[in-house]
């Protein structure tokens, strides 16, 4: 007898990867000892928070006993937050955003739910690059639409534009991309970005409905060597941005992130409006008060960069070392490389054996290769070497 809905039910036996190599690493950690297990599964910020978070949480207790300050707020979050924030947000992005762009979420996982609510029709397509984020066929289906994956160019993983664009049709509802991009680090060029946004108000020309662009944004910050993220909402008018604030603070538990409406999109108010009923109604409410005022307190503080600039180096001379092939990231805390003998769930099993966790490509959309998260000290990247020699031996 299932207890579960078909769609759950499947979905759980596809399950994440990632996930399942977590798990299976604190069961290693358990028998070896937590320094003989090298665990790259999962790509959870290991960085303290800066200590702007700390004497930001102490502010805020001090307010703790003042009427509402933990209460109801408007579905969209505290509008002096949402004002703060469509500053901040306008620099990143050259944009002029305004308070009433900015719609507050519990996470960026949670804001990418609202969007899809809002504006996906049941059978609706949302057209994405491979590989992509593990969760988002999940995040789509959970509002009765479809994602579609085109296959990026290799090696580079940098976006094949015609593809994308003759992947649209009727059903065709959003293009999604995440850059700096999870699990590649590939930081997707303007002029790339350009190509796709021409094309896109191309085919809006043709169609009563526009085609919105989505974009992931939670390692904006974390781009190497002076690299620069492009600002979408400069390009095309129909861009909502997600983002949130795991990864530059190192907050993944509080669940605060934010989604921005392009200043310049015709029509904005209705999708703001809907949005926010998403909000509501998905039963988030709203984003976490505490979280809101923290993020309010913080803006433009951030870990220190730099060190995850060492640990990619310091990933590259292992994986060099003991002959890998794969693209240096440009941003984020990925590597995504070749798996030896072109099967990637048979050479992530030869990495268990040596107690190098990774996760399979084929999770990501993209088999033949694995993802390793270097968001973990410096020693165990350097510790790991000879088993990523080992792994390798006769592939």
């Amino acid at each position: 007898m299932s207890m579960l809905s078909e769609k759950i039910a499947d979905s759980l036996a596809r399950g994440s990867a990632i996930r399942k190599m977590f798990e299976l690493g604190a069961e290693l950690k358990k028998i070896h000892g937590a320094d003989k297990v090298y665990d790259f599964s999962l790509g959870n910020p290991d960085l303290p928070p800066p200590p702007a978070v700390g004497q930001a949480l102490a502010e805020i207790a001090k307010e703790a006993d003042k009427p509402f300050s933990v209460g109801y707020m408007p579905n969209a979050g505290y509008p002096d937050v949402r004002e703060a924030l469509a500053v901040h947000a306008g620099k990143e992005q050259s944009v002029p955003y305004s308070g009433q762009d900015i719609v507050m979420t519990c996470g960026a996982a949670g804001g990418l739910n609202c969007f899809f609510r809002a504006v996906l029709d049941p059978g609706e397509e949302v057209i994405c690059p491979s590989p992509y984020f593990v969760e988002y066929g999940f995040y789509v289906g959970n509002h009765g639409g479809k994602l579609v994956t085109v296959p990026s160019k290799l090696p580079s993983f940098d976006l094949d534009v015609d593809a994308l664009l003759g992947a649209i049709n009727e059903k065709t509802r959003v293009v999604m991309i995440n850059s700096p991009n999870n699990p590649t680090g590939v930081i997707y060029p303007e002029a790339t970005l350009k190509a796709l946004a021409d094309g896109l108000m191309a085919e809006n020309a043709k169609r009563k409905r526009p085609i919105y662009l989505l974009s992931d944004e939670p390692y904006r910050f974390l781009a190497y060597d002076g690299a620069v993220v492009p600002s979408l909402p400069k390009l095309y008018p129909f861009t909502v941005v997600g983002t949130s604030f795991s990864k530059n603070l190192s907050l993944p538990g509080e669940r605060v992130g934010y989604l921005a409406v392009a200043p310049n999109m015709p029509d904005k108010g209705e999708l703001v409006d809907g949005l926010v009923f998403a909000n509501r109604t998905l039963g988030f409410v709203n984003a976490p008060c505490i979280g809101q005022r923290l993020i309010q307190r913080v803006l433009g503080s951030q870990v220190d960069a730099a060190v995850y600039a060492e640990r990619r180096a310091a990933m590259a001379k292992v994986l060099t070392d003991a002959g890998y092939e794969f693209t240096m990231p440009q941003g984020a805390f990925y590597f995504f490389p070749k798996a030896p003998g072109g099967n990637d769930a048979a050479f992530v099993d030869k990495l268990t054996a040596q107690r190098v966790l990774a996760a399979p490509g084929a999770g990501f959309g993209l088999p033949g290769y694995f993802r390793l998260a270097f968001c973990v000290d410096r020693k165990v990247i350097e510790n790991s070497a000879e088993g990523f020699k080992k792994a390798k031996e006769g592939c």
